[in-house]
Order: C-alpha cells, then sequence, then structure tokens
C-alpha cells in the first residue's frame, strides 16, 4: 500500500494540515512494513520538521495508531532513535469476497497484514441473492468475533463480487445469475441481524478481479512495477487493469472484462449471451471439461492440477490450449494498453508451468512493439498475497489511513 507523501501547502486551515501530517507520517510508519522507522527517518521521508514529526507521532501514540519499542539504533545520523511500528490493535477492515463457489472473508490491521481469514466452499449458483448474501453475512459476523478477541475493531467493509459492480449494486453476474442486485443493502441488513446491538459498519463493493489486482500492487512480489494487467481465472475470468498505482475502472466502473471479449464468434454460448468467450475456453469449467475431469469447484482444480504434474496428455493439452487463448486474447489488451506486465491470478496461478510457454508465444508474435518476449517476467504468477479478500479489507484502510483522526477511540476513562 505504498502511497506518495506530499505535505498540504501553507493556505490550508491549521486542523485541516495537521489531519493530514498525521495521515503523512502514519503512512511512512507503515510503509516501513518490517523495517525500522524512526522520528528522524519519517521526518526525513515526509519533508517535515523533527519537532513537527515528533508532536505527530506523540498524538497517534497516543490514540493507539502507533507503538513504540525500546530498542534503539544508530542507522543514522545524530543521537539513537526510538523504533516506531503501526499497532497490531486498534482499527482493521473487514474484506468479505462472494464468488460462485465460496466465500472468504479477511480482517487486516493497520500494516495491511491478515490477522483473521475465514474460508467456506459455497455452491452459490441458483441460489438467491438475498440467501447468498445473508450466509456471507453469517461468516463475517464469525470473522468479526475472532477479530475483536485480538482488540480489533472493524471499522468498514468492502465487499468483493464477481461481474458488473457500481452503485452498490450487482448489475449484472451471469456466472452466479444476478441481475440489478442490491448487494451492499442487502449484506448490510443481514450483517445488522447477525450482530444486533453491534455499531453498524458502513459497506462499499467492487468487482473481485479489480480488488485481485489492488491486493497484487500493495501485498504481492511485484517490485517497482507499477502499470499491469491482473487476470484471475475462477468459474469466469475476471480482469483488472493497474496504471501508475491507480486502478482504472472506467466509465461506468465496468473496465476489465476481459472473460468475455470474444474470440470465436461462432463459438460456444456464453452465460452472458454473446458467444465464443475467453471464458468457455479458459475458464476453469472449459478447462475441466477438456482435460476430461469430472466434477467442479476446488476438488476438480485439485485433480487437474495432480494431471498435469503426472504429465496426462489430455490435461496438459487443455492448459495449453487454454494458454493460447490467453495469450491471443491478452496480446490485444497488451497491444492496447501497453503494461508493463500481465498478472495471472486464480487457478492460473499453479497451472503457470504448463500455461506461461503457450501464452507466452502467443504474446510474442503478436505484440506489435516487439517488447514481449518469452521468459522476460512480463507474463508472471500472482502471488499468494494477491487475493479479493484482502485486498477489499486493506480498501478499507486506506480510508484510516487517509484521516486516522477520524477513527481514533477515546482513551478510557
Amino acid at each position: 500500500m505504498k502511497s506518495n507523501l506530499t505535505p498540504l501547502g501553507p493556505k490550508a486551515d491549521k486542523d485541516t494540515v495537521r489531519r493530514s501530517n498525521l495521515s503523512l507520517v502514519l503512512r511512512a510508519v507503515r510503509d516501513e512494513g518490517e523495517g525500522e522507522a524512526t522520528r528522524a527517518g519519517v521526518a526525513a521521508r515526509v519533508g517535515l520538521t523533527r519537532a513537527a514529526v515528533s508532536s505527530l507521532v506523540e498524538q497517534l501514540l497516543e490514540t493507539g495508531f502507533l507503538t513504540e519499542s525500546g530498542k534503539t539504533f544508530s542507522g543514522q545520523a545524530g543521537r539513537p532513535g526510538t523504533a516506531l511500528k503501526t499497532a497490531r490493535t486498534g482499527p482493521a477492515g473487514l474484506g468479505v469476497e462472494v464468488n460462485i463457489d465460496y466465500v472468504s472473508v479477511c480482517v487486516v490491521d493497520l500494516a495491511g497484514t491478515g490477522r483473521v481469514r475465514l474460508t467456506e466452499h459455497l455452491d452459490n449458483r441458483g441460489t438467491p441473492p438475498a440467501e447468498v448474501l445473508a450466509r456471507a453475512a453469517g461468516i463475517a459476523a464469525r470473522t468479526l468475533d475472532s477479530a475483536r478477541e485480538q482488540e480489533l475493531y472493524p471499522v468498514g467493509v468492502a465487499l468483493a463480487l464477481p461481474g458488473l459492480v457500481s452503485g452498490g449494486a450487482v448489475r449484472q453476474a451471469p456466472n452466479l445469475g444476478w441481475n440489478q442486485v442490491p448487494a451492499e443493502d442487502l449484506f448490510a441488513a443481514a450483517l445488522t441481524a447477525e450482530h444486533p446491538g453491534h455499531q453498524e459498519l458502513p459497506v462499499r463493493s467492487e468487482n473481485e478481479a479489480n480488488l485481485a489486482a489492488l491486493a497484487e500492487l500493495w501485498f504481492g512480489g511485484l517490485d517497482r512495477i507499477r502499470s499491469f494487467l491482473y487476470l484471475t481465472g475462477e468459474i469466469g475470468v475476471g480482469g483488472a487493469l493497474v496504471i501508475d498505482g491507480e486502478l482504472l475502472r472506467g466509465a461506468h466502473g465496468f473496465a476489465g472484462e476481459i472473460g468475455h471479449v470474444v474470440v470465436d464468434p461462432s463459438g460456444p454460448q456464453c452465460r452472458c449471451g454473446s458467444r465464443g468467450c475467453l471464458e468457455q475456453y479458459a475458464g476453469q469449467a472449459a478447462l475441466l471439461r477438456a482435460a476430461g475431469v469430472d466434477g467442479g469447484g476446488g476438488l476438480g482444480v485439485a485433480e487437474l492440477e495432480k494431471r498435469v504434474r503426472a504429465g496426462d496428455e489430455r490435461a496438459v493439452g487443455a492448459v495449453a490450449e487454454a494458454g493460447r487463448m490467453l495469450g491471443r486474447v491478452l496480446s490485444g489488451a497488451v497491444n492496447l494498453l501497453d503494461p508493463d506486465a500481465v498478472v495471472l491470478g486464480g487457478i492460473y496461478r499453479n497451472l503457470m508451468p504448463w500455461l506461461a510457454a503457450p501464452a507466452d508465444e502467443e504474446l510474442t508474435g503478436r505484440v506489435v512493439s516487439g517488447l514481449w518476449a518469452p521468459g522476460a517476467g512480463r507474463l508472471r504468477a500472482s502471488s499468494v498475497a494477491g487475493d479479493a479478500a484482502r485486498g477489499a479489507a486493506a480498501l478499507v484502510m486506506t480510508d484510516v489511513l487517509a484521516d486516522p483522526v477520524a477513527y481514533a477511540r477515546p482513551a478510557p476513562a
């Protein structure tokens, strides 16, 4: 969750300046991660005086956002500094991923560390949306209980949902059969019913591929790459585009629906109503069918992985063909958008040893800039950290980091 740190100019009022500077300091300490931040180091990073930073740090310590260890070191000029860390207790984010065959809930702290995770495998197809979201709220309620045992108090919820998501609703999710579903309102009502008497948490929603891409950006192994195309393979095929560290949502919030790019207009019927979409060639169901694997969900994917590792010709051929189809569609996206890398997540992550070569071959032959070359590291597997539930939870925390004063709890009497 790296960010550019820039103090406000002199025209802003004092309260606004101080709140902004508290955010700068808190993010500077958070960005150190496993490193050791000191007041002097933070001052150098954010461009404020040591005296100003010391005052801001004291406020963040008093309100419980930072902790201070007794450890000192002299890695910089001047007196040794006391190590600062973001607190492991206090405000937290709750992320809830609702997918076709599972629900995953995650709580992250100020550092973005996943502290609680509950996942249940459920077949959500054909189930009324209100029932699916009530199930998710039940899992979220249990997660909240676990978080509070660790002295974490989630301050908001972000839903990671498949399909076209905007304005608090799922406009269309073909694989779930959802159309115009007010997901935020349904989930909020269900969570309140599960936790009567507790403070209502604000709920927001976002496409699950977008949130998985943000998790990859914030927590993954992308080094300095800030512009990339993210593809996730599940029951459907989702996509997201990050440019210069910012998610590109499009004019209506629907950017990234790469799974419904048409590969063959006369191909199989897709749930979206079109024919020959990429999903019909590289989605989970299509892959399992082509590999001759019975069943679906996690068990089917595990069996597919087992067969390709064993060198089963039909399974290896099915994955290679999916890689070719992915490469063809991705080449068009790379020509259009010019990302630094393409990151493959979901079921594609573990299939990369058999998927990458045919995909790279298509990309090499079709990307007109000539910048694409097999083995150059531009096509890569997502990290374990890149998942939508964690991205959703971390998205909640961006508000806390932007204005810690708004989320400070009063000190006990």
